[in-house]
Parts: C-alpha cells; structure tokens; sequence
C-alpha cells in the first residue's frame, strides 16, 4: 500500500483567512523563509530539535535554500509536502504546515504547524489551528492523521514506536 492514492491531487493554494494563504514551498522562497525561520528559530528548536533536529543555530541562507529545494522535490514526487504561510502579496512567510507520512506506528499521516514568534497567539495563528485539521480531514485521503503537537504531544509522539 502507497502512502497516498494514485492520482491523488494536492492543493496547490489553501485561503487560511482573510489576507492570507498556504502554497506548496520552493527553492524560490528561501528569501522569506530563512529570516522566518531563525527570526524563530528558538521556539522552533523547542518543537521540532529533538525529532528533526531543525533548525540547526548554525544554518546557513544556502542550507536553507537547499532544504527548500529538497522539500519542492519531495512535494512533486509526493512523498511529503511542506505548505508555507503567505500573506496574499507574498511578501512574508510567517509559517508552515507539514504533511509527511508517518514514521510512528499507529497514523497513516503526520501533520504539524507552526508560525513566526510574532503570530503566537494571534487571529492568524487561531485561524491556522482552526483551518489545518478541517483541511487535512475534506481535502487530504488520511484516515488516521496524527496532528503533532495538537492531538499529541511531541513527547508522546516520540515514545510511539517506529512504523513498521
């Protein structure tokens, strides 16, 4: 069994509220996506450092270009998909949403999210928690996802044994 159907179509462009939209990332957005990510780099270290090992304090602009390009590859390929947050004029990145399969028994999807320091706690931020779950159940051919971080701790996921 394949993680997602043959001919199973992502979404190329999410509406997540007013003034603001997710889109598959690439290579081409290194420019807004780094400043993005270490500007966060501390909470996101928290979050993701002791399952991804991301964001490295030591990552470079090239690094992270190269990631992004590593993620546009996986996403055509359909392998995982890295959604960034944009406000409509794309002149901001100030989030992402991962969709990736599982590597913990139990899901047949992982999915976790995250947005800028300064979009903690904002309506952007409820509006994105409120968007990912409904988007991932109507849109998405998961039957088990497992929204990391919100339906599950990172520490509960990482004792989870590995997926078969």
């Amino acid at each position: 069994m394949t993680w997602l159907p043959v001919g199973f179509v992502h979404p190329e462009r999410v509406v997540v509220a007013g003034g603001y939209h997710l889109r598959p990332i690439g290579g081409g957005d290194a420019e807004f996506d780094y400043p993005a990510v270490m500007g966060s780099r501390e909470r996101l270290w928290s979050i993701y450092g002791e399952a991804w090992g991301w964001p490295k304090e030591s990552m470079t602009p090239e690094q992270n270009r190269d990631d992004l390009v590593r993620h546009a590859v996986e996403i055509a390929a359909h392998v995982s998909f890295n959604y960034a947050l944009f406000d409509d004029a794309e002149t901001a990145l100030l989030g992402c949403v991962y969709i990736d399969p599982p590597r913990k028994a139990g899901g047949d999807a992982e999915i976790s999210w995250w947005v800028v320091d300064d979009q903690v706690g904002s309506d952007l931020q409820r509006s994105l928690d409120a968007l990912v779950p409904r988007w991932i159940a109507e849109a998405w051919p998961f039957e088990r996802p497992r929204l990391i971080g919100y339906d599950i701790s990172w520490q509960d996921w990482l004792a989870l044994p590995d997926h078969a």
